[in-house]
């Protein structure tokens, strides 16, 4: 059946940065797809509610703490999930954090450390996780690009650095291990609506001009983004890497909208 090249039944996937936004999301919709999940992140009470959540969909996981900044912690979660599970088809790279500075009185440690988490962590989770899928002949990897890979955004130059680095990682790492059966995608989310910037969103004149700028007239959902994730993690996407797959309701379209 058609339906079945979508099917992650059998597969395994780790999600880094997985228990809460985007990333819960993207965790529960690989499990509904049929994928065994492991959700990982910093905070244990966040990976034990995810975990819950996906064996409520019927699939396994495993409870793993892991910090994008210590690569030790990557390799742990690596092999446990080795350990469990035999194999890692999937990773989700999600693990993000942004500040709003001036860039001209930005401290080079929060530059520093935005970068460090953004694009050196998703490098080193490609990496750890790229090394075993290299080995088997066989994966994808899926990194969380953003609107500001290629638009500018006012007082958030690090974070736009880091995730247009994040993208030209994305399609230099595709080229490399194209031929060696892994591909590398990115998705480029546009405006959500999470709990962390809900207020922002919501009550602020820079979220009332993202919202004019989309020509959906809505915020993204979380769940909006699982259909990207499940395709590019599954064999319907076997020919497709080194692409931006953009979901943002228009956002990048946009030139006047009223």
């Amino acid at each position: 059946m058609m339906t079945d090249i979508f099917s992650l039944a059998n597969k395994t996937a780790v999600v880094i940065g997985g228990t809460s936004g985007i990333g819960r999301a993207l965790s529960i919709g690989l499990a509904q797809a049929g994928a065994d999940v492991v959700a990982s992140a910093r905070r244990m009470q966040n990976v034990e509610e995810t975990a819950a959540e996906i064996e409520r969909c019927g699939r396994r996981t495993l409870r793993l703490c892991s910090d994008v900044s210590d690569r030790s912690s990557l390799e742990h979660l690596l092999s446990e999930s080795i350990r469990e599970f035999e194999k890692v088809d999937i990773l989700v790279n999600c693990a993000g954090i942004t500040a709003r500075t001036p860039t001209l009185t930005t401290p080079e440690k929060e530059w520093a450390e935005i970068v460090d988490t953004n694009l050196n962590g998703t490098l080193r989770s490609c990496q750890i996780f790229g090394k075993h899928m290299l080995e088997r002949g066989s994966g994808r990897i899926i990194n969380i690009a953003s609107l500001s890979s290629f638009l500018g955004f006012l007082e958030v130059a690090a974070y736009g650095a880091s995730k247009a680095g994040v993208m030209s990682l994305t399609r230099h790492l595709a080229v490399e291990w194209a031929s060696k059966g892994v591909t590398i995608n990115a998705i480029v989310p546009g405006i959500f609506r999470t709990a962390l910037n809900a207020d922002l969103l919501d009550n602020t004149p820079r979220g009332k001009e993202l919202l004019m700028r989309t020509p959906m007239g809505r915020f993204g959902k979380t769940e909006d983004l699982a259909g990207t994730a499940i395709y590019l993690a599954s064999d319907a996407a076997s020919f497709v890497t080194g692409q931006a797959i953009v979901v943002d309701g228009g956002f990048l379209a946009s030139g006047v909208n009223q």
